[in-house]
C-alpha cells in the first residue's frame, strides 16, 4: 500500500474503531456485544491452537528433559569423579604414610648400626631364575650397588644382592633354601648358621651342641670377612623352637624371622659397613611382660553349710 493521504485516514479510522470496540467490551462486561464474536473466533481457531500446542509441547518437554538429564548426568559424573579422586587421595596418603614409617624404621636401624645405606623400592618378586625367593629392587650399578651387599629393612635382615644391572638388582631373600648366614645369639654369643626354609621358620645349627637356648632368644648376623655378603649386627629373628640336645656336635633351633618376606616394599642396601661391630644395639626393645591378674579367693564363714533347699544332715 502506498503511503497516501487516503491510507493514513483509513489507518486512523481503524484505530478509532478498535478503541471503540475495546471500550464497549470493557463496559459491557459479561453482556459485552462482542462476546459472541469472541466465542466464534475461539471455536474456529481453538482446535488449531490446541493442535499446534499438542505438537509443540512434547518436543519442548523432550528438549527440556534432555537438557535436565544432561545436567544431572554431568553432575553425577562430576560427583563420581570427585569421589574417585578422594578415594585415590586417601589411598595415596595411606600408602605414603606407610612408606614413611618404613623408611623411618630403616633410618633408625641404620643409625643404630652405623650402616651407610641406599634406599630402594621392591618393584618385582620372583626373578626369572626358577622358583627362588627373590625380589628385584629399583637401584643398580649406576647407584653404586655391587654383588654380595647386605639388604635390610626396619625389621631386620632381608637378604643379599646376587645380580646387578645398570638400574636394577636381584636380592636373594633370607628365607630361600639356598640362603645361609652366620648368626650370633644375643647375650650368650653362641654362633651358628641359619638357612632358609621358604615359608617356614629359619633352621639354625648352633656350633655348640650343648648350648643353652630357649624360645624367645634373639639372633643377629655374625658378619662376613670384609663385610661381604653380610655386615654384623643385623637382627635375624626370634627362637621359636629348640630341638632336644642329643649329644650331637651341633644343636638345631628354629627361628621366626623379623622380616615379613611377603610384604616387602622399602628396603635399604648397605653400601658402607660399620666401623665396628654394633653387637646387639640394632635389636628392637624387648616387649614388656604383660602382668597376670591375681585372683584371690576369700572363704566366708558358713560357706560349707547347705543353703536353703540343699540336702544336708542335722546332728542328732
Amino acid at each position: 500500500m502506498r503511503d497516501t493521504r487516503e491510507s493514513r485516514l483509513l489507518l486512523v479510522l481503524l484505530i478509532a474503531v478498535a478503541f471503540a470496540l475495546i471500550t464497549v467490551d470493557i463496559r459491557g462486561g459479561e453482556d459485552s456485544p462482542v462476546d459472541g464474536a469472541r466465542r466464534a473466533a475461539a471455536t474456529v481457531f481453538g482446535p488449531i491452537e490446541d493442535g499446534v500446542s499438542t505438537a509443540v509441547d512434547p518436543i519442548g518437554n523432550a528438549i527440556s528433559a534432555v537438557r535436565d538429564s544432561g545436567s544431572r548426568h554431568d553432575r553425577l559424573a562430576a560427583l563420581e569423579k570427585e569421589n574417585a579422586e578422594l578415594k585415590a587421595s586417601l589411598g595415596s596418603d595411606d600408602r605414603n604414610r606407610s612408606r614413611t614409617r618404613q623408611l623411618d624404621k630403616i633410618l633408625k636401624s641404620a643409625a643404630a648400626g652405623q650402616y651407610g645405606i641406599k634406599g630402594a623400592e621392591v618393584i618385582a618378586i620372583g626373578a626369572a631364575q626358577g622358583f627362588s625367593w627373590t625380589v628385584t629392587i629399583d637401584i643398580g650399578s649406576n647407584d653404586g650397588i655391587t654383588r654380595d651387599m647386605t639388604v635390610l629393612n626396619g625389621d631386620g635382615l632381608v637378604g643379599r644382592v646376587t645380580t646387578v644391572g645398570p638400574n636394577t638388582a636381584t636380592v636373594l631373600l633370607a628365607n630361600d633354601p639356598d640362603f645361609t648366614v652366620g648368626t650370633r645369639m644375643e647375650a650368650t654369643d653362641e654362633l651358628g648358621f641359619a638357612s632358609g626354609q621358604g615359608d617356614r621358620p629359619l633352621r639354625v645349627e648352633l656350633l655348640n651342641g650343648k648350648a643353652k637356648v630357649k624360645a624367645g632368644d634373639r639372633l643377629v648376623t655374625f658378619g662376613s670377612q670384609a663385610d661381604k655378603p653380610f655386615v654384623p649386627g643385623v637382627p635375624v629373628g626370634v627362637v621359636s623352637r629348640v630341638d632336644p640336645s642329643g649329644g650331637d656336635l651341633t644343636r638345631t633351633i628354629y627361628v621366626k624371622p623379623y622380616v615379613a618376606f611377603t610384604q616387602l616394599d622399602i628396603v635399604g642396601v648397605v653400601v658402607q659397613p660399620p666401623r665396628k661391630d654394633p653387637r646387639d644395639t640394632v635389636l628392637p626393645d624387648k616387649p614388656k611382660p604383660t602382668p597376670r591378674p591375681t585372683v584371690t579367693v576369700t572363704v566366708t564363714p558358713g560357706a560349707n553349710q547347705p543353703g536353703d533347699g540343699a540336702d544336708g544332715q542335722q546332728e542328732q
